[in-house]
């Protein structure tokens, strides 16, 4: 009988073996940098992607609308230049609009500002229930622009609204808050003041609950008073908060559009334009006229002037920081 042999095959060399060792240990050396310099990138692109298909592209695509003559049925036309800037520019209604985007603006923000930081100095004091108060505050902020609109409608009807009644009832004259500019303003104003108050109170508390409370402690210590201790050591702390809250608010106010379009049933900010805003003008420009050349030049424009006011709210917010570092530097080596 012959034995079969079964065929040996030769295997690697221990000199094999070593080379793909050091071939994985390079190849994983070299995935593990890798990983440290593209994750951040990967984590944070998310943002930038969203970013630029919802931010960026439409703003620039909005410039390439306003200088063509862009008809809402028929689509882009001829390219026009900077015809459209200069048709708004001269236009009547688009500089009444933007008087009256300042004046609500004004009129709400300010107010608003000062009620959120004494709302959230009181949230921040030793309250009973204060969840409750807490969450209260922001109930506003919940409700649909729709709801308080119908509400607000009721309070401030020409004819059958509540504050009306109540001054006819006290023998004073009735106030046109649809067909006078100012009173429109003010009952706009108070529609935005119901509905953001409380957002930016919170803000404003979350601030202060970050301040370290030994500061306040000291104070008492030194015999300062609760208003003393609100004005020395709570608004400075709260410099950095503020300047976002401001900041927002003055983008927010400048573009307002729910509350005006909602406070009549046309929805034209009244028959003469005495509370349109920019935001309605953009509007009725694309939608109503069907031109979106024009209303894309006033959205450019309006981007703009936002952006300076913001720009100006950071200068002087910087410099009164600046000057209040500098202040303090004094004060300390006085005091050495």
């Amino acid at each position: 009988m012959t034995s079969t042999q079964t065929p040996q095959f030769a295997g690697p060399t221990s000199g094999e073996d070593g080379d793909r060792q050091q071939r994985r240990v390079g190849f994983s050396q070299k995935l593990g940098r890798w990983d440290v310099k593209l994750s951040p990138y990967l984590y944070i692109s998310p943002f930038f992607i969203l970013f630029l298909v919802v931010g960026l592209f439409p703003l620039l695509y909005t410039a390439f609308v306003s200088i063509h003559d862009w008809d809402l049925i028929k689509g882009q036309g001829d390219s026009v230049g900077l015809k459209n800037y200069d048709w708004v520019l001269h236009s009547e209604t688009f500089w009444k609009s933007v008087r009256n985007t300042f004046s609500i603006f004004l009129l709400s923000s300010v107010p608003q500002i000062i009620i959120a930081l004494v709302l959230a100095a009181i949230l921040d004091a030793n309250l009973r229930a204060k969840t409750f108060w807490r969450m209260g505050v922001l109930v506003p902020y919940v409700v649909a622009p729709v709801a308080v609109s119908l509400i607000f409608g009721q309070l401030f009807a020409d004819q059958s609204g509540t504050i009306n009644q109540i001054l006819t009832n006290l023998g004073l004259p009735t106030i046109g808050w649809h067909a006078d500019v100012l009173p429109s303003h003010i009952a706009i104003a108070s529609m935005v003041n119901f509905r953001w108050t409380g957002y930016n109170t919170l803000i404003l508390l979350a601030a202060m609950q970050a301040i370290p409370r030994d500061l306040y402690e000291a104070a008492i210590i030194d015999g300062a008073t609760r208003v003393r201790q609100f004005f020395s050591i709570t608004i400075p702390m709260l410099r950095p908060t503020m300047i976002f809250v401001i900041i927002t608010s003055t983008i927010g106010g400048l573009q307002i559009f729910d509350e005006p379009r909602l406070f009549d049933q046309d929805g034209r900010g009244g028959a003469d334009g005495q509370y349109l805003t920019v935001t309605n003008y953009i509007y009725q420009l694309g939608w109503t006229n069907r031109n979106f050349g024009r209303a894309s030049a006033v959205a450019w424009i309006l981007f703009l002037i936002i952006l300076v006011i913001a720009l100006i709210n950071l200068m002087i917010t910087r410099r009164i920081a600046s000057d209040q570092s500098a202040g303090e530097k004094k004060r300390k080596k006085v005091r050495a």
